[in-house]
């Protein structure tokens, strides 16, 4: 059972994964895949799962599938450098590049790709427009347009009698909503961190799906309905 949230006066559907999915425009977002990640962590010296690509790959591909997908959109650190497309495995890059050949298919520049991901076909742009929404890597808080963006892998942090509980989640204001990283083993950043509260530029709240439902916590409170 799908649950959707408002934002911009548009529904918009959050999945399980990260992504989130407008019906309307038949548009999926994604943010901060971070592809190769490990590659990259590994020449120096630093060891993460060598199948995080594959992993964050074969999760796109089931949001793809779950949904009636005309164009994807990718919000910015689709690689984890520069670089990272020439360390793709031959299947992988082949897969991406069917992809990209199927679906409209937009890069929209991060802070560690550039525009690295134009090899494997789409299109690469620094922000965009889509409807009544702006598209960017990082919130602009000083720009009142209502904004898509990626960057801080928001995720909410619940402390409670000496344990904690971390979930990713979207972090919404009244003209920013960030998505959570979609990649395998990207880390994420509390939701009440100053850096991302001043990217929301002001009253804020993090939605976490629990199954069939979507949890709404202010920030720093608890949940309500």
């Amino acid at each position: 059972m799908s649950v959707s949230f408002s934002f911009a006066g548009e529904a918009c559907q959050p999945l399980a994964s990260g992504a989130l999915w407008w019906p309307a425009e038949s548009t999926l977002f994604v943010a901060d895949l971070h592809f190769e990640k490990a590659s990259h962590q590994a020449a120096r010296g630093w060891l993460l799962p060598p199948h995080a690509t594959a992993d964050t790959l074969a999760n796109l591909i089931d949001a793809v599938e779950a949904t009636a997908v005309q164009r994807l959109v990718c919000l910015g650190d689709s690689f984890h450098d520069r670089a990272g497309p020439d360390r793709l495995q031959p299947e992988t890059r082949r897969a991406l590049m069917m992809m990209t050949r199927n679906l409209d298919w937009w890069w929209i520049t991060g802070n560690h790709d550039e525009d690295a991901a134009a090899v494997l076909g789409g299109r690469v742009m620094r922000e965009a427009r889509l409807g009544p929404l702006v598209l960017r890597h990082e919130a602009d808080p000083a720009d009142a347009t209502p904004e898509l963006s990626g960057h801080f892998h928001p995720k909410l942090v619940i402390r409670h009698r000496g344990r904690h509980i971390a979930r990713r989640c979207f972090a919404r204001s009244a003209t920013k909503l960030i998505l959570p990283a979609f990649g395998a083993f990207t880390g994420g950043l509390d939701v009440a961190d100053p850096a991302l509260q001043a990217a929301l530029g002001g009253p804020a709240e993090a939605l976490v799906l629990d199954g069939g439902r979507l949890l709404r916590f202010p920030v720093g409170c608890g949940p309500h309905a």
